[in-house]
């Protein structure tokens, strides 16, 4: 028996234990929630939009980030632990975006975020993501502004100064066109942005804008603008949309007359547009990130394996958010922690990466230096790529230990070559199916062609 003095020594030293032991667990408690929810796992934050008007982008991007992550953690993850996504619907919509952003970095406590689609909705996260000092990558948002946020924020696709002198250029250079119709969203960043830098390029090589038109996203009739389009005789119509209103357009103008081949971006990049628009869009070009057609082993494995997995073909937007996936947790891994400055910092050295959209490295803007190619839209939708096209301003500038990727020219002009088999001028002859008007070289005042589509739909900016 212990005596009354001791007894109460021995339960004011158990008392002390027992508190101090508390406290150990509240702050290993505390530790792991500021780890991201557990220090057992690698948390990547993903928002995009699984509906609204830019649902079908959003999914595929989805899609293909889990695709990578399965892939990874199947390979044993990352610094030993497992990749765990949180991903969250912005419903198309830039405040919910912030929002889901906000609740990223202040509950869930992710360790990297990647998103969004649109330009709209990452220019209004970014700034959350920066002040927070979490890492973003965005794998399509295209709009300059976007990196300029911060030097947290990154994107893995090339950007729309980068895809407009390619558009433009195209069109002056493998099409011989001079004069051309401009019809833009006047509502979407990236659509106003993508026709400025397109429309400076095709002047640039020696194009004229003849008619300009605009239209807001939702609307259904654009018979008014293309009318007006026609009467001026473009031997293109440049239209840097998305895939909904791009369908529509292209259908319009076919019913109206107008024969002169449509221009877009990567916008278009989705299976609805042929829905919508169908045999209308034959003899059309946009500009894209990759072609499921290449012969490159990586993409064949990439699209064979979307394709057993979701039973579709990945789009464009697949294929980014699969590789921007990838890039992130190549930066984790190099950087060797979860701590968001180390992961910015390893980010930034990204070099010649593999990806299937291309080999990319991250310039001194936080941007991606990497090649576009140019798409015919050909009869049944068959996509073929016209071109290979050279960017200017396609260099790895300031991105350290990095040489300029394979393709990449620091020379002034973009240079558009010819797809492997091609002819000289891409689209010379017309896909099966096309009218005439989408040869090469259009006649000079021949009517009209019909708006291309781009496929990002409203208020985004890829």
């Amino acid at each position: 028996m212990l005596s009354t003095k001791k007894a109460a020594r021995f339960i004011n030293t158990m008392r002390k234990f027992v508190a101090l032991t508390l406290v150990l667990l509240i702050g290993l408690a505390s530790s792991c929630v500021q780890q991201g929810g557990g220090g057992d796992k690698v948390r990547i934050g993903v928002f995009m939009s699984l509906t609204g008007s830019t649902a079908n982008f959003g999914i595929s991007s989805v899609n293909g980030i889990k695709m990578a992550t399965d892939e990874a953690n199947a390979a044993g993850g990352i610094l030993g632990k497992q990749i765990e996504l949180v991903v969250q619907d912005d419903r198309s919509d830039a405040q919910e975006a912030a929002t889901i952003v906000t609740r990223f970095v202040t509950q869930d406590k992710v360790h990297a975020i990647l998103g969004e689609v649109a330009s709209s909705r990452s220019i209004a996260a970014a700034p959350i993501a920066q002040n927070a000092k979490i890492p973003m990558l965005s794998p399509s948002s295209t709009n300059p502004e976007v990196t300029r946020k911060g030097d947290y924020i990154f994107r893995s696709c090339f950007t729309d100064p980068i895809q407009g002198a390619a558009i433009g250029e195209f069109a002056g250079k493998n099409l011989n066109a001079k004069r051309a119709g401009l019809l833009i969203d006047r509502k979407n960043d990236y659509s106003v942005g993508l026709g400025q830098f397109i429309r400076e390029a095709f002047q640039k090589s020696g194009g004229q804008i003849v008619a300009e038109q605009s239209y807001q996203e939702g609307d259904t009739d654009f018979n008014g603008q293309l009318t007006s389009i026609k009467s001026q005789n473009p031997d293109v119509i440049f239209v840097p949309g998305y895939y909904g209103e791009v369908g529509l357009v292209a259908q319009q103008a076919k019913k109206l007359g107008i024969n002169a081949p449509l221009l877009g971006g990567d916008g278009w990049d989705s299976q609805q547009l042929w829905q919508i628009g169908g045999q209308a869009l034959v003899g059309s070009y946009f500009s894209n990130h990759y072609s499921v057609d290449d012969p490159d082993p990586a993409v064949s494995k990439f699209v064979n394996d979307y394709k057993t997995r979701y039973g579709s073909v990945p789009d464009a937007l697949a294929a980014t958010a699969y590789d921007a996936a990838r890039i992130m947790f190549d930066a984790i891994k190099r950087a060797n922690s979860t701590d968001g400055p180390a992961i910015r910092d390893a980010l930034a050295k990204t070099a010649n990466f593999p990806g299937v959209t291309g080999i990319v490295t991250i310039n001194s803007e936080r941007n991606a230096v990497k090649p576009i190619v140019m798409i015919q839209i050909g009869d049944g939708g068959k996509y073929n790529v016209a071109a290979r096209v050279t960017p200017e301003g396609a260099t790895a500038t300031g991105a350290p230990g990095a040489s300029p990727s394979p393709g990449a020219s620091a020379s002034p002009g973009a240079s558009a070559s010819p797809a492997t088999g091609a002819s000289p001028a891409a689209g010379a002859s017309p896909a099966a199916g096309a009218s005439p008007a989408a040869s090469a070289s259009p006649a000079r005042g021949a009517s009209p062609t019909a708006p291309a589509a781009s496929p990002r739909s409203a208020n985004s900016t890829p």
